[in-house]
């Protein structure tokens, strides 16, 4: 006895052990009972404060992230762009793989088929785009007589309006003082080539890791994610990982596959649509229209302004004029409307204050890209948060209707998942 309580003295868990023991009023008898194997259960301590500082805590990590993403945005624009490419091409690397590809071999596949397909749209685009520019002097010309009425209009406006302030200053002393004009300060602007000489390297380096990246996430997606599930020790942290990494997969990448397949038909339609009523370069502005869909509320009316805008220098009538922008707009409330909501899971619905505010925020500190990339990257958040309990107030105030973990397929507590049960199951799946 002597020697174990000289052990427990100089063993620094036993001192420990019984320093707290003397603290909390234990007595040597109840030391003595309890044997080497059991722990010491000590009442926790609540700090009242802990809520009150975290809570600035994380207002400063939030102000953090933002500041680090728009300083950063050169890096995490083709970054984020990357990931969600890589997203929208693993349902194509999935089929090539299919046809006994390896993955390598299949992301290099699905890469280089995106890879054509823009240069293709970039090609047919080019003509247009060239004939536009040639044309820009007619259609300014254009544009002026048809606005003649209207600038008749504000000119009588403007004479009233000069006539009111000659009438004022008639009427105030005037000063025999005169004032010296102010100094005149002219700013030279940089020319158009000048600008696109000086961005266009910087664009090309960023396509090129954008697709670099994409391509070595869809190559090495599964080692990524075996290499992920080694890092918790926890078997039930290897589980909630894995079921987050399963949603992301089918919500985001499955989401993101429709959209696209959606899209395209809209680009398509369209095409046809502005051909049949005989508008210059259909297959431009059919391309615009697909394109601008992917930026929610503010993509589609930017994209049917542009062709009303191209039908007001083309048409002299006003039924030509609305019709072009008019049966866009009728395609656009389809698709929004019918056709996203039925192939598109309510999985993936979100908040629609949500998702303008993202837009918006993301397309003002990242631009264009950052506008397109916003949707995926709340359809991201909101997945992570569904099997986060600590993140549920984010979940609820992203989700449309329920949170994304209630409309989830009903799974047993992960507390209550251990490693016999999961044998059991795949057993009994096979």
């Amino acid at each position: 006895m002597v020697a174990r309580g000289l052990a427990q003295t100089l063993h620094p868990a036993g001192r420990n052990m019984r320093e707290l023991a003397l603290q909390r009023g234990v007595t040597a008898h109840q030391r003595g009972s309890v044997s080497q194997n059991s722990v010491l259960r000590v009442p926790t301590v609540h700090l009242r404060g802990g809520s009150a500082i975290r809570r600035p805590l994380i207002v400063l990590a939030v102000c953090a992230v933002g500041v680090v993403a728009y300083l950063a945005r050169d890096f995490l624009i083709p970054t984020a762009a990357a990931i969600v490419l890589a997203l929208i091409l693993t349902p194509v690397a999935k089929k090539f793989e299919r046809l006994r590809l390896p993955p390598t071999a299949a992301a290099g596949a699905s890469v280089s088929l995106l890879a054509l397909v823009v240069a293709g749209l970039l090609v047919i685009s080019a003509p247009a785009v060239s004939s536009w520019a040639e044309q820009a002097p007619y259609l300014t010309y254009t544009l002026e007589r048809k606005l003649q009425g209207l600038r008749e209009s504000l000119a009588v406006v403007k004479q009233l309006t000069d006539r009111v302030e000659q009438a004022t200053q008639a009427s105030q002393p005037q000063t025999t003082a005169k004032e010296e004009p102010p100094a005149q300060v002219v700013v030279r602007d940089k020319s158009l080539i000048s600008e696109l000489m000086s961005t266009t390297p910087a664009v090309l380096l960023q396509i090129g890791y954008a697709a670099v990246l994409s391509f070595m996430i869809l190559a090495h997606r599964n080692d990524h994610k075996r290499q992920i599930l080694r890092v918790p020790i926890n078997f039930t942290t290897r589980v909630r990982i894995a079921r987050v990494m399963r949603d992301i997969n089918d919500r985001v990448g499955t989401y993101l596959f429709a959209l696209v397949v959606i899209y395209s038909l809209v680009a398509v339609i369209s095409t046809v649509v502005l051909a049949l009523l005989g508008f210059p370069n259909p297959i431009l502005w059919g391309v615009l229209v697909g394109l601008a869909s992917f930026v929610p509320f503010i993509g589609p009316p930017v994209a049917i302004g542009l062709v009303a805008f191209v039908a007001l220098l083309t048409y002299d009538d006003w039924i030509h004029m609305l019709a072009a922008p008019a049966i866009l707009a009728a395609i656009h409330f389809v698709e929004s409307q019918l056709i996203t909501p039925a192939f598109v899971s309510r999985r993936c619905a979100l908040n629609t204050v949500a998702v303008f505010a993202g837009v918006a925020f993301l397309g003002w500190m990242w631009g264009a890209v950052g506008a397109i990339v916003a949707v995926p990257l709340l359809i991201l958040i909101s997945t992570v948060a569904a099997h986060l309990p600590s993140l549920r107030w984010l979940e609820v105030l992203l989700s449309e209707d329920r949170p994304v973990s209630e409309r989830l397929a009903v799974k047993p507590p992960l507390a209550s998942v251990t490693p016999v049960q999961v044998r059991r199951r795949r057993v009994t799946a096979k």
